[in-house]
């Protein structure tokens, strides 16, 4: 069974914590009605994974598609960009020209900054981490992106945006945040709002379970922040890190935030020592437990999912793989709901 904790601050939250994740995704449907490449990502009912899990259902939230850019993370970085282009007026292919977004990410993060950038007229600067894969830099330089190797961990690729972004080669635009660094990351975070909204729609009546991989915590917490809005404290819902990075899970337990330690992780978008302020200040208020996963956990939920034919990365399958290694409370009778968040790596 995988490290859980019990969250002590469920429903109060960690105190001090300010902005908190947005919850209604009114406007991020509002912006995205303008956008030819949105369209809604599939749920899957799937049988087969419910029998291994030994529950009644396990519905899968399919981002795998999205906007053509492989994962969730569409949603994030370029809905932020679009509002500041909203904000600056003018046609929109030229809206932000002479404008440059910097940022550090593992890959998909990046993705949503370059295509946001390039769509509104404005420049892409990524600071890759040398552990990311290369395909990914790939993907970044086709997207019109300018790529820039930077250390041996995210950590250090962030350090390394940071830095580019104080000495004026751009704005900085985060998928973290941290005190006096919270507008544009909670913008990313509201983006996150669209996925929540659309799996409340199509799941039904409200899951039993909901399982929600982290990284600095971003998309668990704007899906958990909605979840409770629309549907209260039904559904238990679980954070998931990898083993080797338990950001969330450690700040958890010593009640304030702080930064983990351990190896890097095949679960690459996930392995983020320090968790986002503003996603930290939400799941200590919304999320009921905390778990982490091994990388042989993770390994085994991607041959299952592959399968079934949803091929995935161990980021992707990290929810799947913490129902497969066993969670307190889950059963015959639950129907839990989980995030497929990318599609494999292509190198």
């Amino acid at each position: 069974m995988p490290d859980v904790v019990k969250n002590p601050l469920r429903g109060s939250g960690m105190p001090g914590f300010a902005p908190m994740p947005a919850a209604d995704p009114a406007p991020v449907a509002e912006l995205l009605a303008h956008c030819p490449a949105h369209a809604r990502t599939p749920l899957v009912d799937l049988a087969e994974l419910a029998d291994r899990a030994g529950v009644a259902h396990v519905l899968l939230k399919d981002e795998r598609g999205r906007m053509g850019l492989g994962s969730f993370k569409a949603l994030g970085a370029a809905y932020a960009i679009a509002r500041e282009a909203a904000d600056a007026g003018g046609p929109w292919a030229t809206a932000l020209a002479g404008r440059t977004f910097v940022t550090a990410s593992a890959g998909n993060h990046g993705l949503s900054v370059a295509a946001g950038a390039r769509l509104f007229g404005a420049r892409a600067r990524i600071f890759l981490a040398r552990t990311v894969p290369e395909g990914f830099a790939a993907r970044l330089a086709e997207k019109g992106a300018e790529v820039v190797r930077a250390g041996a961990t995210y950590e250090e690729s962030m350090a390394a945006a940071e830095r580019a972004a104080d000495t004026g080669e751009g704005t900085l635009l985060s998928d973290s945040s941290w005190p006096g660094y919270t507008d544009l990351p909670w913008r990313v975070m509201e983006g996150y709002l669209q996925l929540a909204a659309e799996a409340i729609e199509q799941v039904g009546p409200p899951p039993t379970h909901i399982l929600l991989q982290a990284g600095v915590g971003g998309m668990a917490a704007a899906v958990a922040a909605h979840a409770r809005a629309v549907w209260g404290d039904v559904p238990t819902i679980v954070v998931v890190e990898p083993q080797a990075a338990p950001a969330l899970i450690e700040s958890v337990r010593a009640g304030r935030l702080v930064t983990a330690r351990g190896p890097v992780s095949a679960m690459g978008r996930l392995d983020c020592k320090t968790p986002s302020m503003i996603a930290l200040g939400g799941l200590s208020r919304d999320a009921d437990l905390f778990a982490t996963v091994t990388e042989e956990q993770a390994q085994t939920a991607v041959a299952t999912l592959a399968r079934a034919g949803l091929a995935t990365t161990p980021s992707g399958a990290a929810g799947v793989a913490a129902l497969l290694a066993g969670l307190p409370g889950v059963g015959a009778e639950s129907r839990v709901l989980a995030i497929l968040s990318e599609g494999a790596e292509d190198g």
